[in-house]
């Protein structure tokens, strides 16, 4: 209920709407003193140590939304191996990640309308933790697959409702929390990639151990969220929520840069999931060690860490993000004409360009929070462009697969990886544009 219903004393207070947090609150001209102070203050903020844990537990859930995938991508062989799969099954292996982000992340919005984002998340720990316990064990593909799904589920709705807590929980810190979420992210995916390897070889050679040993972190994930169960109704930003939910509808489908934003989101998550789940088999099909390709996975996704702080702000400073977009498809160019020539002998010089190249997914965020006026846009835009770009992103993975295997080598594969790279340049400079959504719709 609105509160000037609940107070009729005060509706003569002259009420504003905050740009950054969109809360609403009393000018400093309302009458009579007491009764002013006690409709503007509203309730207290949440305590200190309510935020530090809130922050412990965003950093926590944001090192184990990649692990999952870049684990497996560092043991993909020894998996392939142990359970018999073929290269076009590995390839259905290495899209799942894309397919269960776009079929589950829909189901987040809803999920924390219902049962508020900090249940959410702590769920979707629970589910990282039982299926990464589970998939090495089940002694079958479908299994492993069924496993793996059901840790990509806990992974999809995490990944969705983080943006969702920084700004219910730190409305006024949305940058610097981003930030911090981001850089753990990222070293929660370089970190699986380099270790992975050696942490199987101290486990005695096991691939399951080195997989399952991953749900440690995961269950460390859920402890924070434990306190905050039910914090969803307490939490600050319900008023923002409440004008997401009743702002009017933009038919979003006309929209030029909507699509085009659509489109570099899933080329880009095309091309990460692909570096994921099969560029550590291309380096040690060159000749590299298994342990050494691991590494240079953790490279190319370490890269993520610093970048993901400079790119953004620096792409906020420019009207368009085109030459972004060009010089970041050129390092991929680059790096993948470096695999197809000398995968092992500038293997370090390719990790890095093809790191830079994988920038392009904070990029894309940026882009998506400057193409629309409103924050409901923002939202809306946001959903579109994340779940129709993970479709798009689901053939690329499976195609690598299929054309590795009936090729008997990596040309044709990375002939693709680097053919991919021109759509999304084109794709990057249309979303790039200086416009936004409602301009078009």
């Amino acid at each position: 209920m609105p509160e000037d219903e609940t107070h009729p004393q005060t509706r003569t207070s002259t009420r504003t709407q905050s740009p950054h947090t969109g809360t609403a609150t009393a000018s400093a001209t309302d009458s009579p003193a007491p009764q002013t102070a006690q409709t503007t203050s509203g309730p207290a903020g949440p305590a200190p140590w309510v935020l530090r844990l809130v922050a412990v537990g965003l950093v926590l859930t944001a090192l184990n939304l990649r692990p999952a995938i870049t684990s497996l991508g560092a043991l993909l062989e020894e998996v392939r191996d142990g359970l018999h799969m073929s290269g076009s099954v590995a390839g259905v292996l290495t899209s799942v990640p894309p397919l269960c982000f776009a079929v589950f992340g829909i189901m987040a919005p809803r999920l924390a309308r219902r049962f508020g984002p900090g249940a959410v998340v702590c769920a979707g720990m629970v589910a990282i933790a039982a299926g990464l316990v589970i998939r090495p064990f089940v002694g079958s593909t479908a299994g492993f697959l069924a496993a793996s799904a059901l840790a990509l589920m806990g992974i999809a709705v995490s990944n969705i409702l983080m943006p969702v807590i920084v700004k219910r929980w730190f409305p006024d810190r949305v940058g610097s929390m981003t930030g911090l979420y981001s850089m753990a992210l990222a070293l929660g995916t370089a970190l699986a990639a380099a270790v992975t390897v050696p942490m199987t070889d101290a486990l005695g050679g096991s691939w399951k151990a080195g997989l399952g040993i991953w749900a440690v972190l995961a269950v460390a994930a859920v402890l924070p969220w434990i306190p905050l169960l039910r914090d969803s109704r307490g939490a600050p930003g319900q008023a923002t929520a409440r004008q997401h939910a009743d702002a009017p509808a933009l038919r979003i489908t006309r929209s030029r840069t909507a699509w085009g934003l659509a489109c570099f989101f899933g080329l880009q998550a095309t091309a990460a999931y692909i570096a994921m789940g099969w560029m550590p088999q291309i380096f040690r099909d060159a000749g590299v060690s298994a342990g050494t390709a691991g590494v240079l996975l953790a490279v190319t996704m370490a890269m993520g860490v610093p970048l993901a702080f400079v790119i953004p702000r620096v792409a906020a400073r420019m009207t368009n993000q085109g030459p972004i977009v060009v010089f970041l498809c050129a390092c991929g160019l680059v790096g993948y004409a470096g695999l197809y020539l000398a995968p092992a002998g500038g293997a370090w010089a390719w990790a890095v360009l093809l790191g830079i190249a994988n920038c392009a997914f904070p990029l894309a965020l940026t882009m998506i929070g400057m193409r629309s006026r409103s924050g409901a846009g923002v939202v809306r835009l946001s959903a579109f462009a994340q779940s129709t770009g993970y479709l798009i992103s689901i053939p690329g993975p499976l195609l690598v697969g299929v054309l590795y295997q009936h090729s008997g080598g990596w040309g044709l594969p990375i002939a693709l990886m680097a053919g991919l790279m021109v759509p999304q340049m084109v794709a990057g400079i249309l979303a790039g544009r200086d416009r936004t959504i409602e301009d078009e719709c």
